[in-house]
């Protein structure tokens, strides 16, 4: 059984594309913002490379998400989609279109792009689409178009004025099938320059073994309420042409079909030549394109002996005019940036979805801070408070540190604010600062990866000799630093992650008393929870907050602030370059 035209007509597209092939992709966009939709009907592209990438919408432009893998597309992505196309090479279809139908429980259709399939491969994918009422088009095929509802692949055209003047917008009664996918985009426009409308059309692909052949495609066609006639358009080799006309001798197809069969050329040679595709080849005379032609017209089919005939069989309606090309359309231009944060629209500043003096209004600088860091408006009450702490705490922690003494060297040398506080800033790292972002993926692999405190703390052991988070200079068991028992009080009572962290540090301490759970590993711990609990964020999330180092934002913004205090204390109190003296120094031979 296969997913029956109707039943295409009436989705909601929603698409994946395996494989990134920007015409094709775009062509989909367009075709979207043509038909007036206010998002993309692509969810996702199957892809290596980047997180996301770039395409035009319209005279703008939107960010359509890369996953590495099918298996990583989230749940969500998964349980919408009901679409796929396929641009991937040849040797990967069988397989990813298989784990597509598998993995994807609404899918409804699949087209494949890459010629040259192995044979045994799109013998399997005939019988497994079928099984599993997918209907699966292909290999080798441009697309399959149902105007007003979906475009999946290059058929109608790749660019936004080709898609305009083979006036697809809406839905006629006129389907086209074809094996050529070469041909498709000639044949719609052949349909609507007579001022009929299309219903549906499909390129078959012209491999050997197309997944759905033209039997199945012609039935396609007659099941479908909207379709009256039907144009195909086959060519020499094969016997596909007969089986349809025993389904017109059986009266199971009655709509009126118009067909060109091209490839007669090909009986001008000694030899039967190999023309494009690999179907075409006509090794006995009933494969050849005059005996399918004569075949057809014997069972009342209407059939055409030059292209242009395809034209005169069918009845001529008023034309519709071509609608102009948007002028922001015709000078696209890609970004050099992308932001999520802020920009101007109308003359007016715009900072997280709103106009900037409202967002200001509405946010203390503790949730503007977190949400200009996460790049969405953050509205949890309790994550709010928790920055807020965590900015108050990490604004200072005395003139000792390495950050601090270096700013103020600079500023007694005489230098300005921007370098003085560069110059602090860069000392921050793995030693001084830059630990919090390291904790949180040590709370996150320990806890997602289902390790025993103890498995966390040998492995680190073994890698570098420190668990990030864990251990200070100044603090210990006896004397525990006070900023961790304040960001305690905003732990989550089932908090995973800061438990874990709590577990660690019971094995720590037990080996020295100042290995104890520092502010880094609490800030990192809390935050994660929080993030999970109040924000919603995934695992996945997760780990790329910390890839892209959000943990260590928090420290950097805050200690710009006392490295800033520093700087000014210093140039108030102006008492020169700063100098060692010898005896601050130790000299070895």
């Amino acid at each position: 059984m296969t997913t029956s035209i109707e039943v295409i007509r009436k989705l909601q597209p929603q698409i994946l594309v395996h494989g990134l092939h920007q015409g094709i992709i775009q062509s989909i966009l367009d075709y979207d913002h043509l038909l007036g939709r206010e998002v993309p009907s692509i969810v996702g592209i199957i892809a290596r490379g980047r997180k996301k990438e770039r395409f035009f919408w319209g005279g703008t432009e939107v960010e359509i998400p890369l996953y590495s893998s099918l298996s990583v597309v989230p749940v969500a992505v998964k349980k919408v989609v009901n679409s796929l196309v396929n641009v991937q090479s040849a040797r990967n279809v069988k397989d990813s279109v298989i784990e597509s139908i598998d993995s994807l429980p609404d899918l409804k259709i699949v087209d494949i792009f890459a010629e040259g399939t192995p044979e045994r491969h799109a013998l399997d994918l005939i019988e497994y689409g079928k099984d599993k009422n997918v209907l699966v088009v292909g290999p080798s095929s441009v697309g399959v178009l149902v105007p007003g509802v979906l475009k999946l692949g290059a058929i109608g055209g790749t660019m936004y004025d080709q898609l305009l003047d083979a006036r697809i917008k809406n839905g006629g009664d006129v389907a086209i099938i074809t094996t050529s996918g070469g041909m498709v985009n000639e044949l719609i426009r052949v349909v609507t320059g007579q001022g009929r409308k299309v219903s549906f059309a499909i390129a078959m692909g012209g491999d050997r073994f197309p997944v759905l052949d033209p039997e199945e495609a012609i039935l396609l066609a007659e099941n479908d309420p909207e379709t009256k006639e039907i144009v195909f358009f086959g060519e020499l080799g094969g016997t596909d042409e007969y089986r349809i006309a025993e389904l017109i001798k059986a009266k199971k197809v009655k709509k009126r079909i118009i067909v060109y069969i091209a490839g007669v050329v090909a009986e001008l040679f000694d030899t039967p030549p190999q023309f494009g595709h690999a179907k075409a080849l006509a090794e006995r005379h009933d494969e050849s394109a005059t005996a399918k032609k004569e075949m057809l017209a014997s069972v009342g089919v209407a059939v055409a002996d030059r292209f242009d005939d395809i034209a005169k069989s069918l009845e001529q309606k008023e034309l519709e005019a071509v609608e102009l090309i948007d002028d922001q359309v015709k000078v696209r231009h890609k970004a050099y940036f992308m932001s999520h944060l802020s920009g101007e629209e109308d003359g007016k500043i715009q900072l997280l979805g709103d106009e900037l003096l409202n967002t200001v209004q509405n946010n203390s600088l503790a949730s503007l801070t977190l949400s200009v860091l996460l790049g969405k408006q953050v509205k949890s009450k309790k994550t709010i408070e928790f920055t807020d702490l965590v900015l108050k705490l990490l604004v200072d922690h005395s003139p000792n540190v390495s950050g601090a003494v270096n700013t103020m060297v600079a500023a007694r040398a005489g230098k300005d604010l921007v370098s003085s506080l560069a110059a602090g800033l860069l000392t921050i790292g793995p030693r001084f600062g830059g630990a919090i972002n390291d904790a949180a993926e040590a709370w996150l692999n320990g806890v997602e990866n289902n390790l025993s405190a103890s498995e966390l703390i040998s492995d680190y052991t073994q890698k570098t000799g420190i668990v990030p988070g864990i251990g200070h200079k100044k603090y210990r068991l006896d004397n525990p630093d006070p900023r961790v028992g304040a960001l305690a009080k905003f732990a989550e009572k089932n908090g995973k992650y800061f438990n874990f962290a709590r577990e660690v540090e019971s094995i720590t301490t037990t080996k020295k008393a100042n290995l104890i759970l520092n502010v880094d590993g609490a800030i990192a711990a809390v935050m994660l929870d929080l993030l999970t609990t109040q924000l919603k964020y995934t695992p996945e999330q997760l780990r790329e907050l910390i890839t892209i180092g959000f943990f260590n934002s928090l420290f950097v913004i805050s200690r710009t602030i006392g490295f800033t205090g520093h700087y000014l204390d210093q140039r108030r109190n102006d008492e020169g370059l700063f100098r060692l003296d010898d005896s601050d120094l130790r000299y070895f031979k």
